[in-house]
């Protein structure tokens, strides 16, 4: 029974979270977005109040 073997299985498993570990996070790390996001306390939007005729 070949699956009772461990060394091909543990040396895939070793390299397959050597790759995920070192080269995947720095990846995902230096993405960035292209449209920061801009705070929202830093401009208050002007509200007029509406003048309608209420007859």
């Amino acid at each position: 029974m070949p699956q009772l073997n461990p060394a091909p299985w543990f040396m895939i498993l070793v390299f397959s979270w050597l790759v995920f570990l070192t080269i995947i996070p720095p990846k995902i790390i230096a993405h960035s977005f292209p449209n920061e996001p801009t705070s929202q306390a830093a401009q208050k939007p002007k509200t007029d109040s509406w003048n309608w005729p209420w007859h």
